[in-house]
Order: C-alpha cells, then sequence, then structure tokens
C-alpha cells in the first residue's frame, strides 16, 4: 500500500501571499498548528508553524517575506505509510504534506488518517490477545516464534519489535486468540521468556478450586 488512500488533497493550504494574520485564522478554523504553503502553480515550498507565526515581527507582512521558509519536510507520494509514520515520530509534526518527484505539492497526511491506517493495517481491531516476549536479539527468530504459535493453533497477526534500555529485544505478538494459556506455555517449555500477557489464561488457584470441587462431588 502507498499513501494514496490516507492523503487528504482538500487540506487547506497557504499561499505566499498570504500574511501571517490570515495564516493563523486559517489555523485556527482548521483547529490546526501546522500549514503548507504552496505557490500558485503548486510546488510545496515550506510547513508553516504556529510558532512562527507567533514570533512574526509583523503579522500583517506576505509569508513570502518570513525567515522561516527553511523549514520543508516532506514525503514523496510513491512511499510506504510506514515511512510516514516515522517521519511524523522524529519530526514531532502534525500534518505531512505529500509530494511527487519534482516537488510538487499532492496533499497532506494528517495524524487522524494515519492513526486509521495503522488501527486497519495492523491487526489493532482485530479480536485477540497479546504476548510480550523478550529476547536477546541474537537468538531472535521470526520463523521459529511463527512455528510455536502455528503448532498451538495460533496465528500471528501482527509483530512489533523493541529494544528495551537493557538491550533485550522485545517481542509484541498480536495473536488471533485470546485463550493464551496453551502458547504462553509452549512459548515457556522452549525457554522463552514471556514478559507480558494481555488476554484469556488460566489462574493456577482456579484451576485448583474447580478440582477441588469436582473431587468434593465425586465423594458425596
Amino acid at each position: 500500500m502507498n499513501l494514496d488512500q490516507i492523503i487528504s488533497p482538500s487540506f487547506p493550504v497557504l499561499s505566499p501571499g498570504d500574511s501571517g494574520d490570515r495564516a493563523m485564522a486559517i489555523m485556527e478554523e482548521n483547529k490546526c498548528t501546522q500549514l503548507p504553503m504552496v505557490t500558485e502553480d503548486g510546488r510545496y515550498e515550506a510547513l508553516i508553524q504556529e510558532n512562527d507565526l507567533l514570533n512574526q515581527e509583523n503579522s500583517n507582512a506576505a509569508l513570502s517575506t518570513a525567515d522561516f521558509l527553511h523549514y520543508k519536510p516532506a514525503i514523496i507520494a510513491s512511499a510506504h505509510p510506514l515511512e510516514a509514520l516515522r517521519i511524523f515520530h522524529q519530526m514531532n509534526l502534525s500534518v505531512l504534506p505529500v509530494i511527487d518527484s519534482e516537488h510538487n505539492y499532492i496533499g497532506t497526511i494528517t495524524k487522524d488518517t494515519l492513526l486509521k491506517y495503522m488501527v486497519e493495517y495492523s491487526a489493532i481491531d482485530t479480536p485477540g490477545g497479546i504476548i510480550v516476549l523478550e529476547i536477546t536479539p541474537r537468538n531472535y527468530s521470526l520463523y521459529e516464534i511463527a512455528r510455536i504459535c502455528e503448532n498451538e493453533d495460533v496465528v500471528v497477526l501482527n509483530t512489533q519489535l523493541h529494544t528495551n534500555e537493557i538491550g533485550m529485544l522485545e517481542v509484541t505478538l498480536k495473536l488471533n486468540r485470546n485463550a493464551l494459556e496453551a502458547v504462553v506455555s509452549s512459548f515457556e517449555r522452549h525457554n522463552y521468556h514471556v514478559k507480558e500477557v494481555y488476554g484469556e489464561i488460566a489462574n493456577n488457584e482456579d484451576i485448583e478450586g474447580k478440582y477441588n470441587l469436582l473431587m468434593n462431588y465425586i465423594n458425596m
């Protein structure tokens, strides 16, 4: 999937002739703090930020005369949405302009549309539990993790990796089942450290209690 499905072509833009006051008014109207500036011939010029406008000496002056037009974060339309997510995070953006190879403005990606993509394409809204494994990086094998899950008739819907503060790899698995006791036990038999479990897993005290009730019933 490329960015076509999450671009907002009608997102408001500023022109070089707009004043700082007009830019602030458009931001207030659209409840945003960043707006792309686009020339009359459709070229992307800069991303205008609210903080820069607030510090502008003459708010009636045209944006083309401002000294903060060097800020130009953007993404090529042929890129993958995960690349957009990386840029959003690294540059702390609320919107991300999309351009073609000639630097022509195509549209804008907003945080809302990107979040919608992440939910729909990462199985977040699909029913199922989550297991977090803690593994040394050299022992990480997605093939082996998937095999253990498949042996318990469990499908891995999504995988996320994170290196924690002690250098261990935390592998977050979104699975297609909420009942996780069997697959957790299987991971532990294969010497995996199961750090966290979000789903249904039987409590030993519950099992013992049910066993005692059964024995009491039998002895009646």
